[in-house]
């Protein structure tokens, strides 16, 4: 593959840049590069649960029909974002689209709260999703080729994970922007998709200072300036008083560097090269969006069908919920750069289908609460929540450099696609509530999804953790030593 790749007569260029940026300790500049490119997954969580909660309806007259649409457009936006910019992220560069798609994002979300028309909420719904399906690709891409490999996968999943903190954001503003009592009305809503793009403007300050990433810059024939970037990090590490030992030698990389990968070349890595590990990310990244997509979307019914919740009390249920999402990645994140991805995996996945399968048994014999039906939700996704960011950790990490941004584009699409369905399915099962053994049906459906995913990823994935990208997968570009 690396004699097609090299198709720009361009020089070999021997470099030691990703051994340098793999044998870094962790520092300030980590932090900046978390805290500067984490905040997607807070923002999207934060999206999700404006929408969610509707409270535009009565401003603009929509029928539930048209709410529901509100959330199927942006859904669809962040499928086009993400195919649109993981493609241009790597013929490009990382750093210029986490700028681009911010600002789209920040225009979206805010103007969106201006909305006037049913129309007018739709465009810029699409807009800000455009933004946030650009986020993925490029956020995903540039912290696992900037974080050392000693810390990529606790950092990843923990990121991934701050998703849920978006939504109890969310939920808490929510309370009181959706309460005619404190808040107007037609004002409330408006105020919260203010929320994302306030955020967003003091990031996109800190993204300023975060470089391109120096792995990208080697691959596409910019070595120099990645050695100077490289060599600024290094300066900042030691001036905090680390010592960096020399890197051997022997760990340099040799690469041609190319512009572009061609469609056919691309399909040709994922269904050729590596179809073992198209499998895998494709099993992921399906049932972990059918789960949560299903449970996320129909949880408020639930709770009002069969335990006769009021409406407005649904968001004090969504907290707990919310929180274990969140914690789970950041106390189990760690394991998976220790136990190890594999093992990690299937037993994320497969405890959450367990601990689902067996609060459908106590669903079906009508010995929950709505307290304790929230209680098993949160065990429950504890550890589909770890799982699920693993699945993104997964397909970027296990595919080539010059792919990396479209290969989290490709299944990210197919896994909100899937996604999609579950509600429906979950809806329909739903019903009136007048009958516990559809839905029933549908938790041990998904379980028993999840269980599958585990064995598939304990069997067939790979055990890339704390190893070099470039270990885990050859770029593209690499050629023999000269």
């Amino acid at each position: 593959m690396a004699s097609a790749a090299a198709t720009q007569n361009q020089q070999p260029v021997v470099s030691l840049i990703p051994a340098r940026m793999d044998r870094l300790p962790w520092t300030r500049f980590h932090w900046t590069v978390v805290l500067g490119l984490g905040v997607s997954w807070i923002l999207d969580g934060l999206e999700i649960e404006l929408v969610a909660s509707a409270g535009f309806q009565k401003t603009l007259h929509m029928s539930a029909e048209e709410v529901a649409l509100t959330g199927t457009v942006y859904l669809i936006g962040q499928v086009v974002g993400a195919l649109v910019f993981g493609r241009m992220a790597d013929r490009l560069g990382r750093k210029r689209f986490f700028i681009i798609t911010l600002a789209i994002y920040l225009i979206g979300s805010g103007v969106a709260g201006l909305s006037f028309a049913v129309w007018f909420l739709y465009l810029f719904r699409f807009i800000a999703g455009l933004g946030i399906g650009g986020e993925y690709t490029a956020i995903n891409s540039a912290i696992d080729e900037i974080i050392p490999s000693h810390y990529r996968g606790r950092v990843d999943i923990a990121i991934n994970g701050t998703y849920w903190g978006g939504a109890a954001l969310g939920a808490f503003g929510n309370v009181f922007l959706l309460n005619p009592d404190v808040v107007p009305v037609d004002w409330g809503w408006r105020i919260g998709f203010f929320i994302g793009p306030a955020l967003g403007l003091i990031i996109i300050y800190l993204r300023r200072h975060i470089p391109e990433s120096p792995r990208w810059q080697l691959m596409h024939g910019h070595a120099d300036e990645a050695e100077q970037n490289v060599d600024r990090i290094e300066a900042e590490v030691r001036a905090e008083g680390h010592d960096l030992k020399d890197v051997p030698s022997e760990r340099a990389i040799t690469v041609t560097p190319t512009k572009s990968i061609p469609f056919r070349q691309v399909a040709a890595v994922f269904l050729k090269k590596y179809p073992r590990r198209t499998m895998v990310a494709f099993v992921m990244m399906v049932t972990q969006s059918f789960l949560y997509n299903a449970i996320f979307f129909t949880y408020a019914l639930v709770l009002q069908n069969f335990y006769g919740t009021s409406p407005s009390s649904t968001q004090y249920f969504f907290f707990p919920f919310a929180i274990g999402n969140l914690i789970g990645p950041l106390v189990l994140g760690p394991l998976f750069d220790t136990i190890g991805r594999r093992k990690m995996i299937f037993g994320t996945y497969a405890l959450a289908g367990i601990v689902l399968a067996f609060s459908a048994v106590l669903f079906n014999a009508g010995a929950l609460t709505a307290t304790t039906q929230t209680v098993l939700w949160c065990i429950c996704f504890f550890f589909a929540s770890a799982g699920a960011s693993a699945a993104y950790l997964t397909v970027s990490e296990n595919f080539p450099q010059e792919l990396r941004g479209q290969a989290i584009s490709y299944f990210f699409a197919i896994g909100q696609i899937a996604g999609a369905i579950a509600p429906a399915i979950f809806g329909a099962l739903i019903g009136d509530g007048s009958s516990r053994e559809p839905l029933t049906i549908g938790y041990f459906f998904g379980a028993g999804m999840m269980v599958f995913g585990g064995l598939i990823a304990l069997f067939f994935a790979f055990d890339s953790e704390r190893k070099s990208l470039e270990d885990i997968s050859d770029p593209l570009s690499k050629v023999s030593a000269p």
